[in-house]
């Protein structure tokens, strides 16, 4: 009995310790993954049971960013997506890809963010900014590159362009190969 005792104590404690930064950070992917799955799935979907899964879904990562729930989460989006594309008929919108791709990193970012935080951390409001600022970047740098790239696959009409794509192909192979040297070099 002194052991159950003494886990409801230390329990106690933990809690009370517990700040107000890391529970706002895991809200913050709460609400990012529940976002994305409702710009994935239809809204078919989301208007019957389902949409008490897809909310469990958007727990997970909130409680275990270390662990496996974050890429789950990121599947069940991806999966939604593919549901209202190819299942529900639903025609692919470049602001919807663009938001859903965005929230995706967003989740990703905070849960790398909230994985280090304890929940007794003290932290500084201006990393929380930097984090998210850094994030806004590479977010507006991937949606003009992004752009640019759906424009620029345009101008082949139907037949599209050999070239385009080889050089796609160079591109990928190019960040495999930095992405591998980074690795080694570590």
């Amino acid at each position: 009995m002194n052991a159950v005792t003494e886990r409801v104590r230390a329990l106690r404690y933990a809690a009370a310790r517990v700040s107000l930064t890391p529970l706002l950070v895991r809200a913050g992917i709460f609400l990012t993954v529940l976002v994305g799955l409702v710009l994935a799935y239809p809204s078919e979907v989301l208007l019957g049971q389902p949409l008490l899964a897809l909310v469990a879904v958007a727990v997970l990562p909130a409680v275990g960013p270390r662990r496996v729930w974050p890429t789950f989460a990121a599947l069940v989006t991806v999966g939604g997506w593919l549901v209202a594309t190819d299942g529900y008929g639903r025609p692919i919108a470049l602001w919807r890809l663009l938001a859903v791709a965005a929230v995706l990193y967003l989740t990703h970012t905070l849960c790398a963010l909230a994985a280090v935080l304890p929940y007794d951390a003290v932290v500084d409001p201006d990393l929380i900014v930097r984090w998210l600022a850094r994030a806004g970047g590479v977010l507006l740098a991937t949606f003009v590159l992004g752009v640019l790239l759906v424009e620029v696959g345009g101008l082949g009409g139907d037949t599209g362009h050999q070239a385009a794509t080889v050089v796609g192909l160079l591109v990928a192979v190019a960040v495999a190969a930095l992405l591998g040297w980074l690795l080694r070099r570590r």
